[in-house]
């Protein structure tokens, strides 16, 4: 597995970003709460593949043995809603084309794995996380301190349920998978709290 590496001088302004919009707040779905606390605010999207909804991304691809290929522009991805409920269950659908939120310890992915692997789209297969990054959060939900590269995820300002925050979505797909949160380890200080069903994971060796 290459190690993925981090911009000093990237990394420094997004966390700049994330301090100068904080906001705490604690976000309650229906009994849910926990994937909400320190949260950055305003934040527009981090790479260039957000400037259109048509046409190809640019994606990191990698391989069976979670080497990292190189980047690749692939087509997005797009279906109708019935087409997603045809290879989804049903909670997969509600997170990833709905913007649900499953409950907090009862995804199978909120410890981490045994094994080193990498963490997958549900809906496309994009490579989102490696599980080096992952980390015990104490929310009840997968918590990641950085994506696998930045160009497989997307992010977006959501202003839903009366706060603000940032959510993460594929880039490749456009499925919701969590948000991302200022109050991670070293050496991000970034929490990205995701939804279990919205990823499958493939363990490695």
């Amino acid at each position: 597995m290459s190690q993925f590496t981090i911009n000093p001088s990237a990394l420094a302004g997004r966390r700049r970003l994330l301090k100068g919009g904080l906001a705490l707040s604690i976000l309650s779905l229906g009994g849910i709460t926990g994937c909400a606390r320190a949260e950055p605010s305003g934040r527009t999207a981090a790479n260039a593949n957000t400037s259109s909804a048509a046409g190809p991304v640019m994606i990191a691809v990698y391989n069976d043995q979670g080497a990292r290929v190189g980047l690749k522009e692939v087509a997005r991805i797009t279906k109708s809603p019935a087409a997603w409920q045809d290879q989804l269950s049903e909670q997969a659908y509600h997170i990833t084309r709905e913007s649900g939120t499953e409950r907090p310890y009862t995804g199978q992915y909120y410890d981490a794995p045994p094994s080193h692997g990498l963490y997958a789209c549900v809906c496309c297969d994009t490579a989102l996380y490696d599980s080096d990054t992952q980390f015990h959060s104490g929310t009840g939900w997968p918590s990641f301190y950085q994506p696998i590269d930045d160009h497989n995820v997307t992010e977006h300002s959501d202003h839903s349920f009366g706060t603000t925050r940032t959510e993460i979505a594929c880039t490749r797909c456009a499925a919701h998978i969590g948000h991302v949160f200022a109050d991670g380890p070293e050496p991000t200080g970034l929490r990205y709290c995701m939804n279990a069903a919205a990823m499958v994971f493939h363990p490695i060796g």
